[in-house]
């Protein structure tokens, strides 16, 4: 597939999802890339008939009054993507691997926030930045940062999630919309997951590949971890291989999910080479 192909598969796809959304009773596609609504702007005195909620305890403790907080419209969105490349995500049939489903539902969420003037940025990494792109404004942006999403071939191939949400917490001022896209073969990223879900409004795509759950019998094979460059002899045909396989995944997605839910944050769990747009018409219906 060539950069234009990409594209017009990606406009294809928005155009559903949008027709889907927008034929529902509630509200409209473009409620999901806009403000999250009203962001803090500053302190001023307690006076009587003021909103208990927006007290801030912690200026009011220090003995000079009450104080509340002060909010203002939040009329413009930053839209970041912080996306997996690593070697784990080649994993896939006939050329639907997990780095590819990826890179497209990146595209059209992408593709669907240039519609709504939203600030797009990126950042693909492995166990370093492979490719960063600010957040900006404008189509012509817009249309960059998927030609570039795109044309992304990694120079590494391990994988430092830890790595890639310090920098995104660290490059991300203000709160914004953030997708994090990872098949989540790492550890000790958990603390940092929380971080980025309680600055920013926290959307988790969690990529998998049936390969990782039914790998055919085949008796002792080599398998090989490319992300290690290592290579382990295993028993495809035993009934225990399998239901350990089968477990690893279903704990990680099932741990992922819980924490999503404890912080308030969205989670998707995502299929390579299957279609995955009925998928983001919920998450919509969800945030909506």
């Amino acid at each position: 597939m060539d950069i234009k192909a990409f594209l017009t598969h990606v406009v294809k796809l928005e155009i559903r999802i949008r027709k889907a959304i927008n034929t529902q009773m509630h509200g409209n596609f473009s409620s999901v890339f806009k403000g999250s609504g009203l962001e803090f702007s500053d302190l001023r005195q307690y006076h009587y008939g003021d909103d208990v909620r927006h007290i801030d305890w912690n200026t009011s403790s220090k003995g000079h009054g009450t104080f509340v907080k002060l909010f203002k419209e939040e009329k413009e969105q930053t839209v970041f993507f912080l996306i997996d490349v690593s070697a784990s995500g080649s994993v896939g049939r006939q050329g639907n691997s997990k780095i590819k489903t990826l890179k497209e539902v990146a595209g059209v969420l992408a593709f669907a926030a240039i519609q709504e003037a939203s600030h797009l940025g990126f950042v693909c990494f492995s166990d370093k930045n492979e490719k960063y792109m600010p957040a900006a404004m404008g189509k012509k942006h817009g249309y960059k940062v998927i030609s570039e999403l795109f044309r992304v071939e990694p120079e590494n191939t391990a994988t430092d999630l830890k790595a890639g949400l310090t920098f995104a917490l660290q490059t991300l001022k203000r709160k914004s919309l953030l997708f994090v896209l990872s098949d989540f073969i790492d550890e000790g990223y958990e603390d940092l997951l929380r971080a980025a879900a309680l600055k920013h409004d926290l959307v988790v795509l969690h990529a998998l590949d049936k390969q990782e759950i039914q790998l055919p019998s085949m008796g002792i094979i080599p398998i090989y971890d490319p992300e290690r460059k290592r290579t382990t002899w295993v028993n495809t045909s035993t009934r225990s291989f399998k239901n350990l396989l089968q477990q690893q995944v279903k704990n990680r997605g099932g741990e992922l999910k819980e924490m999503c839910k404890k912080w308030h944050a969205d989670y998707v769990e995502l299929h390579s080479g299957e279609d995955f747009v009925p998928a983001l018409v919920k998450l919509f219906n969800a945030r909506r």
